[in-house]
């Protein structure tokens, strides 16, 4: 599976894409930050990033795009921010017919690591293990794009697993209503 993770960003915009192999196997095969100068208007900085976005998605073309999923932030304004560029990545993969799936940092963090409070340096120094890279990547916006990547490819089957068992629970359910409902009309 080739998914690609995006540490989403006004600033600093990562961008990896992996290949997810058999068991937990996965290699990097792309990674860049897209940096956009902050006394640039907003709209201009959105739409950089999502010229970026887009040429990754139409070169790589990938089965899945990963995006951490923004939480609540001391400063607003860069939570704001990081939620834009993420939602216009999300855009650009949904015009695209590529799903979409959105990781808390801290599920990132414990596929990665192992731990969901891990910090930067951690995280980073796990991204190079498991990737096999000769140097960790940087800045650490790269990291976690990769670590974003790297969580979904291991995640996706339990989340596919957990969706079907939905649907066959919800359809199970139908049935048991559709069965009562005829037995209270024989009845009635």
């Amino acid at each position: 599976m080739r998914v690609m993770g995006v540490d989403p960003g006004l600033t600093r915009c990562g961008l990896s894409l992996v290949e997810g192999g058999a068991g937990r196997r996965v290699t990097a095969l792309d990674v860049d930050v897209v940096r956009t100068p902050a006394d640039v208007e907003l709209s201009r900085r959105l739409l950089a990033i999502a010229d970026a976005a887009e040429y990754w998605l139409d070169t790589h073309r990938p089965q899945a795009v990963a995006i951490e999923r923004v939480f609540a932030q001391h400063n607003v304004r860069t939570a704001m921010g990081t939620a834009q560029a993420g939602g216009v990545i999300a855009l650009a993969a949904a015009r695209r017919d590529i799903p979409v799936v959105f990781h808390t940092p801290s599920e990132v963090k414990a596929a990665v690591t192992g731990n969901g409070s891990a910090d930067k340096a951690q995280v980073t120094a796990m991204v190079t293990r498991i990737l096999g890279l000769q140097a960790a990547p940087r800045p650490a916006d790269a990291a976690d794009a990769l670590a974003l990547a790297i969580c979904h490819c291991w995640r996706a089957p339990v989340i596919a697993r957990m969706a079907e068992a939905k649907a066959r629970a919800e359809q199970a359910r139908r049935r048991y209503a559709e069965r009562l409902a005829q037995q209270r009309k024989a009845t009635g």
